[in-house]
Protein backbone atom coordinates (compact mmCIF):
# COMPACT_ATOMS: atom_id res chain seq x y z
CA UNK A 1 0.00 0.00 0.00
CA UNK A 2 1.40 3.42 -0.98
CA UNK A 3 1.87 5.86 1.89
CA UNK A 4 -0.22 9.00 1.49
CA UNK A 5 2.08 11.91 2.31
CA UNK A 6 0.10 14.74 0.69
CA UNK A 7 -3.47 15.91 0.30
CA UNK A 8 -3.18 15.26 -3.41
CA UNK A 9 -0.62 13.46 -5.56
CA UNK A 10 1.70 15.27 -7.91
CA UNK A 11 0.26 15.64 -11.42
CA UNK A 12 2.04 13.55 -14.07
CA UNK A 13 1.90 14.23 -17.79
CA UNK A 14 3.98 13.18 -20.83
CA UNK A 15 3.73 16.35 -22.95
CA UNK A 16 3.06 19.74 -21.40
CA UNK A 17 2.01 21.16 -18.06
CA UNK A 18 0.87 24.40 -16.44
CA UNK A 19 0.55 25.18 -12.75
CA UNK A 20 -0.86 28.35 -11.24
CA UNK A 21 -2.96 29.48 -8.25
CA UNK A 22 -6.30 29.13 -10.08
CA UNK A 23 -7.41 25.94 -11.79
CA UNK A 24 -9.29 27.78 -14.58
CA UNK A 25 -6.16 29.77 -15.41
CA UNK A 26 -4.05 26.61 -15.52
CA UNK A 27 -6.67 25.06 -17.81
CA UNK A 28 -6.51 28.12 -20.08
CA UNK A 29 -2.76 27.63 -20.41
CA UNK A 30 -3.06 23.92 -21.17
CA UNK A 31 -5.73 24.70 -23.77
CA UNK A 32 -3.17 26.87 -25.56
CA UNK A 33 -0.52 24.14 -25.30
CA UNK A 34 -2.91 21.60 -26.85
CA UNK A 35 -3.59 24.04 -29.70
CA UNK A 36 0.11 24.04 -30.59
CA UNK A 37 1.19 26.96 -28.44
CA UNK A 38 4.61 27.35 -26.88
CA UNK A 39 5.43 27.58 -23.18
CA UNK A 40 5.42 31.37 -23.55
CA UNK A 41 2.02 31.33 -25.29
CA UNK A 42 0.63 29.28 -22.41
CA UNK A 43 2.24 31.56 -19.82
CA UNK A 44 0.66 34.63 -21.43
CA UNK A 45 -2.71 32.88 -21.52
CA UNK A 46 -2.44 31.86 -17.87
CA UNK A 47 -1.19 35.27 -16.73
CA UNK A 48 -3.99 37.05 -18.59
CA UNK A 49 -6.61 34.67 -17.20
CA UNK A 50 -5.33 35.24 -13.67
CA UNK A 51 -5.58 38.99 -14.29
CA UNK A 52 -9.32 38.39 -14.54
CA UNK A 53 -9.89 35.45 -12.17
CA UNK A 54 -7.56 36.55 -9.32
CA UNK A 55 -7.93 40.36 -9.27
CA UNK A 56 -6.86 40.53 -5.62
CA UNK A 57 -3.49 38.99 -6.50
CA UNK A 58 -2.60 40.20 -9.99
CA UNK A 59 -3.76 42.17 -12.99
CA UNK A 60 -3.11 43.96 -16.24
CA UNK A 61 -2.08 46.96 -14.14
CA UNK A 62 0.78 45.07 -12.49
CA UNK A 63 4.38 44.06 -13.18
CA UNK A 64 5.89 40.73 -14.24
CA UNK A 65 9.31 39.09 -14.32
CA UNK A 66 10.22 36.05 -16.43
CA UNK A 67 12.82 33.31 -16.65
CA UNK A 68 12.57 31.46 -19.95
CA UNK A 69 14.40 28.23 -20.74
CA UNK A 70 14.98 27.67 -24.46
CA UNK A 71 15.30 23.89 -24.91
CA UNK A 72 17.08 24.19 -28.29
CA UNK A 73 19.94 26.26 -26.92
CA UNK A 74 19.67 25.11 -23.28
CA UNK A 75 19.91 28.80 -22.36
CA UNK A 76 18.01 30.72 -19.68
CA UNK A 77 16.88 34.26 -20.46
CA UNK A 78 15.57 36.88 -18.06
CA UNK A 79 12.85 39.37 -18.99
CA UNK A 80 12.24 42.40 -16.78
CA UNK A 81 8.63 43.58 -16.91
CA UNK A 82 8.96 46.02 -14.03
CA UNK A 83 7.10 49.31 -14.32
CA UNK A 84 9.15 52.48 -14.29
CA UNK A 85 8.46 55.58 -12.22
CA UNK A 86 6.93 58.39 -14.26
CA UNK A 87 8.75 61.56 -15.24
CA UNK A 88 6.70 63.46 -12.63
CA UNK A 89 7.57 60.95 -9.90
CA UNK A 90 10.18 62.92 -7.98
CA UNK A 91 11.08 63.50 -4.35
CA UNK A 92 10.01 67.11 -4.85
CA UNK A 93 6.55 66.05 -6.02
CA UNK A 94 5.94 64.29 -2.73
CA UNK A 95 7.48 67.13 -0.71
CA UNK A 96 5.01 69.53 -2.35
CA UNK A 97 2.21 67.23 -1.25
CA UNK A 98 3.56 67.21 2.31
CA UNK A 99 4.23 63.47 2.27
CA UNK A 100 7.07 61.67 4.03
CA UNK A 101 6.34 58.30 2.41
CA UNK A 102 4.61 56.97 -0.69
CA UNK A 103 0.99 56.13 0.22
CA UNK A 104 0.07 52.45 0.25
CA UNK A 105 -3.31 52.82 -1.49
CA UNK A 106 -4.98 55.21 -3.90
CA UNK A 107 -4.33 56.93 -7.20
CA UNK A 108 -0.91 58.28 -6.20
CA UNK A 109 0.87 54.91 -5.82
CA UNK A 110 -1.33 53.52 -8.60
CA UNK A 111 -0.07 56.02 -11.16
CA UNK A 112 3.49 56.53 -9.90
CA UNK A 113 4.84 53.54 -11.88
CA UNK A 114 3.61 52.46 -15.30
CA UNK A 115 2.20 48.89 -15.50
CA UNK A 116 4.89 46.66 -16.95
CA UNK A 117 3.20 43.27 -17.32
CA UNK A 118 1.57 43.90 -20.70
CA UNK A 119 4.87 45.04 -22.23
CA UNK A 120 6.44 41.82 -20.95
CA UNK A 121 3.64 39.70 -22.47
CA UNK A 122 4.25 41.31 -25.84
CA UNK A 123 8.04 41.07 -25.68
CA UNK A 124 8.02 37.40 -24.64
CA UNK A 125 5.35 36.52 -27.20
CA UNK A 126 7.24 38.29 -30.00
CA UNK A 127 10.37 36.26 -29.19
CA UNK A 128 8.81 32.86 -28.47
CA UNK A 129 5.13 32.83 -29.41
CA UNK A 130 3.71 30.32 -31.88
CA UNK A 131 0.01 31.22 -31.79
CA UNK A 132 -1.53 34.65 -32.44
CA UNK A 133 -1.69 36.86 -29.35
CA UNK A 134 -5.49 36.99 -29.68
CA UNK A 135 -5.64 33.21 -29.25
CA UNK A 136 -3.55 33.46 -26.09
CA UNK A 137 -5.91 36.06 -24.60
CA UNK A 138 -9.12 34.26 -25.61
CA UNK A 139 -9.91 32.66 -22.24
CA UNK A 140 -9.16 35.81 -20.27
CA UNK A 141 -11.44 37.88 -22.49
CA UNK A 142 -14.20 35.30 -22.17
CA UNK A 143 -14.04 35.20 -18.35
CA UNK A 144 -14.01 39.01 -18.13
CA UNK A 145 -16.93 39.36 -20.54
CA UNK A 146 -19.11 36.41 -19.50
CA UNK A 147 -18.17 36.14 -15.83
CA UNK A 148 -16.42 33.66 -13.58
CA UNK A 149 -17.18 32.09 -10.19
CA UNK A 150 -16.11 33.98 -7.07
CA UNK A 151 -14.09 31.55 -4.97
CA UNK A 152 -14.15 31.59 -1.19
CA UNK A 153 -10.61 32.99 -1.20
CA UNK A 154 -11.50 35.86 -3.55
CA UNK A 155 -14.56 36.63 -1.42
CA UNK A 156 -12.41 36.67 1.72
CA UNK A 157 -9.78 39.03 0.29
CA UNK A 158 -12.51 41.23 -1.18
CA UNK A 159 -14.00 41.64 2.29
CA UNK A 160 -10.59 42.54 3.72
CA UNK A 161 -10.21 45.26 1.09
CA UNK A 162 -13.86 46.40 1.10
CA UNK A 163 -13.22 49.71 2.86
CA UNK A 164 -10.44 50.64 0.42
CA UNK A 165 -12.29 49.41 -2.67
CA UNK A 166 -15.34 51.42 -1.65
CA UNK A 167 -13.27 54.61 -2.00
CA UNK A 168 -12.93 53.97 -5.75
CA UNK A 169 -16.30 54.21 -7.54
CA UNK A 170 -14.96 52.19 -10.46
CA UNK A 171 -13.55 49.44 -8.25
CA UNK A 172 -16.69 49.37 -6.12
CA UNK A 173 -18.93 48.95 -9.17
CA UNK A 174 -16.97 45.89 -10.31
CA UNK A 175 -15.88 44.11 -7.15
CA UNK A 176 -18.42 44.98 -4.46
CA UNK A 177 -21.48 43.71 -6.28
CA UNK A 178 -23.08 40.75 -4.58
CA UNK A 179 -23.38 37.48 -6.46
CA UNK A 180 -21.64 34.21 -7.18
CA UNK A 181 -20.37 35.41 -10.58
CA UNK A 182 -18.13 38.40 -11.23
CA UNK A 183 -17.86 40.21 -14.57
CA UNK A 184 -15.53 42.98 -15.69
CA UNK A 185 -16.77 44.14 -19.07
CA UNK A 186 -14.40 47.11 -19.15
CA UNK A 187 -11.42 44.80 -18.63
CA UNK A 188 -12.72 42.56 -21.44
CA UNK A 189 -12.58 45.56 -23.79
CA UNK A 190 -9.05 46.43 -22.63
CA UNK A 191 -7.89 42.85 -23.22
CA UNK A 192 -9.54 42.89 -26.65
CA UNK A 193 -7.61 46.05 -27.51
CA UNK A 194 -4.38 44.28 -26.54
CA UNK A 195 -5.39 41.20 -28.54
CA UNK A 196 -6.04 43.38 -31.60
CA UNK A 197 -3.18 45.87 -31.43
CA UNK A 198 -0.61 44.31 -29.09
CA UNK A 199 1.48 46.75 -27.12
CA UNK A 200 -0.12 49.85 -28.63
CA UNK A 201 -3.54 48.54 -27.61
CA UNK A 202 -2.60 49.26 -24.01
CA UNK A 203 0.09 51.94 -23.95
CA UNK A 204 -1.45 54.02 -26.77
CA UNK A 205 -4.94 54.56 -28.17
CA UNK A 206 -8.21 54.58 -26.22
CA UNK A 207 -6.96 52.58 -23.24
CA UNK A 208 -3.96 54.87 -22.74
CA UNK A 209 -6.13 57.97 -23.08
CA UNK A 210 -8.43 56.67 -20.35
CA UNK A 211 -5.47 55.85 -18.09
CA UNK A 212 -4.24 59.41 -18.55
CA UNK A 213 -7.70 60.93 -17.99
CA UNK A 214 -8.09 58.98 -14.77
CA UNK A 215 -4.63 60.05 -13.59
CA UNK A 216 -5.17 63.73 -14.32
CA UNK A 217 -8.57 63.70 -12.61
CA UNK A 218 -7.07 62.17 -9.47
CA UNK A 219 -3.83 64.17 -9.11
CA UNK A 220 -1.86 61.24 -10.45
CA UNK A 221 1.49 60.95 -12.21
CA UNK A 222 0.96 59.22 -15.59
CA UNK A 223 1.90 61.12 -18.74
CA UNK A 224 1.63 60.01 -22.37
CA UNK A 225 5.42 59.96 -22.59
CA UNK A 226 5.61 57.56 -19.64
CA UNK A 227 3.20 55.09 -21.20
CA UNK A 228 4.98 55.27 -24.55
CA UNK A 229 8.38 54.72 -22.93
CA UNK A 230 7.44 51.57 -20.97
CA UNK A 231 9.20 48.51 -22.37
CA UNK A 232 10.23 45.10 -21.14
CA UNK A 233 13.96 44.53 -21.02
CA UNK A 234 16.00 41.36 -21.64
CA UNK A 235 18.87 40.70 -19.27
CA UNK A 236 21.00 38.06 -17.61
CA UNK A 237 19.61 35.96 -14.75
CA UNK A 238 21.51 35.28 -11.56
CA UNK A 239 22.96 31.80 -11.24
CA UNK A 240 24.56 29.80 -8.45
CA UNK A 241 24.54 26.21 -7.23
CA UNK A 242 23.43 24.20 -4.22
CA UNK A 243 24.74 20.66 -3.76
CA UNK A 244 25.22 20.13 -7.48
CA UNK A 245 21.92 21.74 -8.54
CA UNK A 246 22.30 24.88 -10.67
CA UNK A 247 19.68 27.46 -9.68
CA UNK A 248 18.71 30.57 -11.63
CA UNK A 249 16.93 33.52 -10.01
CA UNK A 250 15.73 36.90 -11.25
CA UNK A 251 18.29 39.73 -10.69
CA UNK A 252 17.99 43.26 -9.27
CA UNK A 253 15.72 45.09 -8.83
CA UNK A 254 14.14 41.82 -7.63
CA UNK A 255 15.26 40.07 -4.45
CA UNK A 256 16.23 36.82 -6.20
CA UNK A 257 19.82 37.06 -4.97
CA UNK A 258 18.56 36.48 -1.42
CA UNK A 259 17.65 32.88 -2.33
CA UNK A 260 21.13 32.19 -3.66
CA UNK A 261 22.82 33.85 -0.69
CA UNK A 262 20.73 31.81 1.77
CA UNK A 263 21.55 28.57 -0.05
CA UNK A 264 25.25 29.50 -0.07
CA UNK A 265 25.10 30.10 3.68
CA UNK A 266 23.43 26.74 4.31
CA UNK A 267 25.33 24.53 1.86
CA UNK A 268 28.22 23.55 4.22
CA UNK A 269 25.88 22.99 7.19
CA UNK A 270 24.69 19.49 6.20
CA UNK A 271 21.00 20.33 5.95
CA UNK A 272 20.42 16.89 4.44
CA UNK A 273 21.77 15.25 7.59
CA UNK A 274 19.60 17.29 9.92
CA UNK A 275 16.16 16.17 11.06
CA UNK A 276 13.62 17.29 8.45
CA UNK A 277 11.47 20.00 10.11
CA UNK A 278 13.55 19.67 13.26
CA UNK A 279 14.65 22.68 15.34
CA UNK A 280 18.20 22.89 13.94
CA UNK A 281 16.87 22.64 10.37
CA UNK A 282 14.47 25.56 10.88
CA UNK A 283 16.76 27.64 13.11
CA UNK A 284 19.57 27.68 10.54
CA UNK A 285 17.22 28.63 7.70
CA UNK A 286 15.90 31.55 9.78
CA UNK A 287 19.41 32.82 10.46
CA UNK A 288 20.37 32.52 6.79
CA UNK A 289 17.29 34.57 5.99
CA UNK A 290 18.26 37.28 8.46
CA UNK A 291 21.72 37.69 6.96
CA UNK A 292 20.50 37.73 3.36
CA UNK A 293 17.69 40.18 4.07
CA UNK A 294 20.08 42.52 5.85
CA UNK A 295 22.11 42.59 2.63
CA UNK A 296 18.95 43.06 0.58
CA UNK A 297 17.87 46.09 2.56
CA UNK A 298 21.33 47.66 2.41
CA UNK A 299 21.99 47.17 -1.29
CA UNK A 300 19.00 46.27 -3.45
CA UNK A 301 17.70 48.84 -5.91
CA UNK A 302 17.36 49.39 -9.66
CA UNK A 303 20.89 48.63 -10.95
CA UNK A 304 20.50 51.30 -13.64
CA UNK A 305 20.44 53.89 -10.84
CA UNK A 306 22.48 52.30 -8.04
CA UNK A 307 25.61 50.22 -7.61
CA UNK A 308 24.35 46.79 -6.53
CA UNK A 309 27.33 44.51 -5.73
CA UNK A 310 25.56 41.43 -7.05
CA UNK A 311 28.58 39.27 -7.90
CA UNK A 312 29.84 39.59 -4.35
CA UNK A 313 26.43 39.04 -2.74
CA UNK A 314 25.93 35.68 -4.46
CA UNK A 315 29.52 34.45 -4.13
CA UNK A 316 30.45 31.44 -2.01
CA UNK A 317 33.32 33.44 -0.50
CA UNK A 318 30.98 36.15 0.76
CA UNK A 319 28.71 33.50 2.31
CA UNK A 320 31.74 32.06 4.09
CA UNK A 321 32.39 35.47 5.66
CA UNK A 322 28.76 36.05 6.66
CA UNK A 323 28.25 32.54 8.04
CA UNK A 324 30.45 33.42 11.02
CA UNK A 325 27.59 35.59 12.31
CA UNK A 326 25.21 32.63 12.56
CA UNK A 327 24.56 31.29 16.07
CA UNK A 328 23.47 27.62 16.21
CA UNK A 329 22.29 27.98 19.81
CA UNK A 330 20.29 31.22 19.95
CA UNK A 331 18.15 33.45 17.76
CA UNK A 332 20.03 36.43 16.35
CA UNK A 333 18.86 39.79 17.73
CA UNK A 334 17.59 42.10 15.00
CA UNK A 335 19.69 45.01 16.22
CA UNK A 336 22.65 42.86 15.19
CA UNK A 337 21.22 41.76 11.84
CA UNK A 338 18.58 44.36 10.97
CA UNK A 339 15.83 43.96 8.40
CA UNK A 340 12.83 45.94 7.28
CA UNK A 341 9.93 45.45 4.91
CA UNK A 342 6.82 43.34 5.35
CA UNK A 343 5.62 39.84 4.51
CA UNK A 344 2.26 41.21 3.36
CA UNK A 345 1.72 41.16 -0.38
CA UNK A 346 -0.20 39.40 -3.10
CA UNK A 347 1.14 37.83 -6.26
CA UNK A 348 0.64 34.94 -8.69
CA UNK A 349 3.27 32.49 -9.88
CA UNK A 350 3.02 30.46 -13.09
CA UNK A 351 5.18 27.57 -14.26
CA UNK A 352 4.89 26.07 -17.75
CA UNK A 353 6.73 23.28 -19.56
CA UNK A 354 5.75 22.53 -23.16
CA UNK A 355 6.15 19.39 -25.29
CA UNK A 356 9.51 20.60 -26.65
CA UNK A 357 10.96 21.00 -23.16
CA UNK A 358 10.83 24.80 -23.13
CA UNK A 359 9.99 26.20 -19.70
CA UNK A 360 8.69 29.45 -18.25
CA UNK A 361 8.93 30.64 -14.67
CA UNK A 362 6.77 33.76 -14.37
CA UNK A 363 5.87 35.99 -11.42
CA UNK A 364 3.13 38.63 -11.87
CA UNK A 365 1.72 40.93 -9.21
CA UNK A 366 -0.18 44.02 -8.10
CA UNK A 367 1.83 44.00 -4.82
CA UNK A 368 -0.86 44.50 -2.09
CA UNK A 369 -4.28 42.87 -2.10
CA UNK A 370 -6.16 44.53 -5.00
CA UNK A 371 -3.04 46.63 -5.54
CA UNK A 372 -3.73 50.33 -5.02
CA UNK A 373 -7.43 49.41 -4.62
CA UNK A 374 -8.39 51.66 -7.51
CA UNK A 375 -9.63 50.92 -11.03
CA UNK A 376 -8.45 53.30 -13.73
CA UNK A 377 -11.68 54.76 -15.05
CA UNK A 378 -13.42 52.72 -17.72
CA UNK A 379 -10.42 50.49 -18.46
CA UNK A 380 -11.40 47.88 -15.83
CA UNK A 381 -7.70 47.81 -14.87
CA UNK A 382 -6.77 47.52 -11.19
CA UNK A 383 -3.64 49.63 -10.72
CA UNK A 384 -0.75 48.22 -8.71
CA UNK A 385 0.78 49.84 -5.62
CA UNK A 386 4.31 48.52 -6.16
CA UNK A 387 5.59 52.10 -6.00
CA UNK A 388 4.83 52.10 -2.26
CA UNK A 389 8.13 50.20 -1.99
CA UNK A 390 10.00 53.36 -3.03
CA UNK A 391 11.72 55.33 -0.28
CA UNK A 392 11.47 59.12 -0.05
CA UNK A 393 14.82 59.24 1.74
CA UNK A 394 17.29 60.66 -0.82
CA UNK A 395 20.15 58.65 0.74
CA UNK A 396 18.35 55.35 0.22
CA UNK A 397 19.42 53.60 -3.03
CA UNK A 398 15.74 52.71 -3.56
CA UNK A 399 14.46 56.30 -3.43
CA UNK A 400 11.96 57.40 -6.08
CA UNK A 401 13.35 58.84 -9.33
CA UNK A 402 11.84 59.23 -12.81
CA UNK A 403 12.41 56.15 -14.94
CA UNK A 404 13.39 54.00 -11.96
CA UNK A 405 11.90 50.63 -11.03
CA UNK A 406 11.30 50.14 -7.29
CA UNK A 407 12.77 47.30 -5.28
CA UNK A 408 10.70 44.24 -6.16
CA UNK A 409 9.88 41.33 -3.91
CA UNK A 410 8.85 39.40 -7.04
CA UNK A 411 11.15 36.51 -7.95
CA UNK A 412 11.05 33.42 -10.16
CA UNK A 413 13.45 30.49 -10.41
CA UNK A 414 14.58 27.64 -12.65
CA UNK A 415 16.85 24.76 -11.66
CA UNK A 416 19.05 22.32 -13.59
CA UNK A 417 20.61 18.96 -12.73
CA UNK A 418 23.53 17.67 -14.79
CA UNK A 419 23.04 20.62 -17.17
CA UNK A 420 19.46 19.49 -17.92
CA UNK A 421 16.32 21.41 -16.99
CA UNK A 422 14.88 20.01 -13.78
CA UNK A 423 12.50 22.44 -12.04
CA UNK A 424 10.54 25.67 -12.20
CA UNK A 425 9.58 26.96 -8.75
CA UNK A 426 7.97 30.14 -7.45
CA UNK A 427 5.40 31.61 -5.11
CA UNK A 428 3.55 34.66 -3.86
CA UNK A 429 4.30 36.17 -0.48
CA UNK A 430 6.19 39.50 -0.73
CA UNK A 431 9.18 39.29 1.65
CA UNK A 432 8.32 35.63 2.20
CA UNK A 433 9.15 34.61 -1.37
CA UNK A 434 12.88 33.87 -0.95
CA UNK A 435 12.11 31.96 2.25
CA UNK A 436 9.59 29.80 0.39
CA UNK A 437 12.03 29.15 -2.48
CA UNK A 438 14.63 28.09 0.11
CA UNK A 439 12.25 25.76 1.98
CA UNK A 440 10.96 24.18 -1.24
CA UNK A 441 14.40 23.55 -2.71
CA UNK A 442 15.76 22.10 0.54
CA UNK A 443 12.77 19.76 0.86
CA UNK A 444 13.39 18.44 -2.67
CA UNK A 445 17.20 18.48 -2.86
CA UNK A 446 18.12 17.53 0.71
CA UNK A 447 15.15 15.40 1.75
CA UNK A 448 13.89 13.81 -1.45
CA UNK A 449 10.38 15.24 -1.50
CA UNK A 450 8.61 15.47 -4.85
CA UNK A 451 7.27 18.85 -5.90
CA UNK A 452 3.79 18.32 -4.44
CA UNK A 453 5.17 17.00 -1.15
CA UNK A 454 7.56 19.96 -0.94
CA UNK A 455 4.76 22.45 -1.51
CA UNK A 456 2.54 20.83 1.12
CA UNK A 457 5.33 20.69 3.71
CA UNK A 458 4.48 22.87 6.73
CA UNK A 459 5.93 26.31 6.23
CA UNK A 460 7.35 29.14 8.30
CA UNK A 461 7.93 32.80 7.49
CA UNK A 462 10.28 35.00 9.47
CA UNK A 463 9.42 38.69 9.57
CA UNK A 464 6.44 40.93 10.07
CA UNK A 465 3.10 41.27 8.33
CA UNK A 466 2.28 44.70 9.73
CA UNK A 467 4.03 47.75 11.10
CA UNK A 468 4.32 47.37 14.85
CA UNK A 469 4.90 43.63 14.71
CA UNK A 470 8.33 42.46 15.86
CA UNK A 471 10.68 42.23 12.89
CA UNK A 472 11.91 38.82 14.02
CA UNK A 473 8.47 37.25 14.54
CA UNK A 474 8.48 33.60 13.49
CA UNK A 475 5.14 32.71 11.92
CA UNK A 476 4.88 28.93 11.78
CA UNK A 477 2.22 26.42 10.74
CA UNK A 478 1.09 24.05 13.47
CA UNK A 479 1.92 20.95 11.41
CA UNK A 480 5.56 21.39 12.43
CA UNK A 481 6.46 18.95 15.21
CA UNK A 482 5.47 20.38 18.59
CA UNK A 483 8.99 19.72 19.88
CA UNK A 484 10.43 21.85 17.06
CA UNK A 485 8.24 24.82 17.88
CA UNK A 486 8.97 24.54 21.60
CA UNK A 487 12.72 24.39 21.01
CA UNK A 488 12.61 27.39 18.65
CA UNK A 489 10.87 29.36 21.38
CA UNK A 490 13.49 28.24 23.88
CA UNK A 491 16.22 29.53 21.54
CA UNK A 492 14.64 32.97 21.60
CA UNK A 493 12.44 33.09 18.50
CA UNK A 494 9.21 35.06 19.11
CA UNK A 495 6.73 32.51 17.73
CA UNK A 496 3.33 33.26 16.21
CA UNK A 497 1.52 29.94 15.95
CA UNK A 498 -0.62 29.62 12.84
CA UNK A 499 -3.14 26.83 12.34
CA UNK A 500 -2.28 23.71 10.38
CA UNK A 501 -2.58 25.63 7.11
CA UNK A 502 -2.39 29.37 6.52
CA UNK A 503 -2.77 31.16 3.20
CA UNK A 504 -0.41 33.85 4.48
CA UNK A 505 2.33 31.22 4.22
CA UNK A 506 2.14 31.81 0.48
CA UNK A 507 0.93 30.12 -2.69
CA UNK A 508 3.82 28.13 -4.13
CA UNK A 509 3.76 26.10 -7.35
CA UNK A 510 6.21 24.20 -9.46
CA UNK A 511 6.99 21.68 -12.16
CA UNK A 512 9.85 19.20 -12.26
CA UNK A 513 10.94 16.93 -15.12
CA UNK A 514 11.94 13.33 -14.47
CA UNK A 515 15.40 12.87 -16.04
CA UNK A 516 14.78 9.27 -17.13
CA UNK A 517 11.22 9.30 -18.47
CA UNK A 518 10.90 13.00 -19.30
CA UNK A 519 7.54 13.06 -17.50
CA UNK A 520 6.38 16.45 -16.31
CA UNK A 521 5.60 16.39 -12.57
CA UNK A 522 3.46 19.27 -11.35
CA UNK A 523 2.59 20.60 -7.94
CA UNK A 524 0.06 23.18 -6.78
CA UNK A 525 -0.26 24.75 -3.36
CA UNK A 526 -3.45 23.76 -1.47
CA UNK A 527 -3.25 27.17 0.20
CA UNK A 528 -4.50 28.56 -3.15
CA UNK A 529 -7.27 27.76 -5.65
CA UNK A 530 -4.67 26.32 -7.98
CA UNK A 531 -4.01 23.18 -9.91
CA UNK A 532 -1.22 21.61 -11.90
CA UNK A 533 -2.76 20.45 -15.18
CA UNK A 534 -1.00 18.51 -17.92
CA UNK A 535 -1.72 16.52 -21.05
Amino acid sequence: MTDILTGRPATLAPNGMVTSPHSLASAAGVDVLRAGGSAVDAAVATSAALSVLYPHMTGVGGDAFWLIHDAKTNAVRYLDGGGRATRLGTLEAFARRGMSEVPYRGALPGTLTVPGAVASWIEAHTAYGCLPLARCLESAIGYARDGFPVTARLAYWRELARTELAKSPEASAIFLKEGAVLRNLDLARTLQAIALDGRSGFYEGDVARELLRYSETNDGFFTAQDLAAQTARWGEPLVSSYRGVTIYETPAPTQGFAVLEMLNLLEPLDMAGRQFLGPDYVHLMIQAKQLAYHDRDRHLADPRFADVPMDRLISKAYADERRALMDPKRALPWDKIPSYGSLAGDTVYIAVVDSEGNAVSLIHSLYGGFGAAVVAGTTGVVLQNRSAYFSLDPTNPNHVEPGKTPLHTLIASLAFRDDRFWAAVGCMGADGQPQIHMQTYLAMIDHGRDIQQALETPRFLSGRFAIGEARDTLHIEARFPAATIAELERRGHPVNRWGDWNELAGHAHGITVDPDSGLRIGGADPRSDGAAIGY
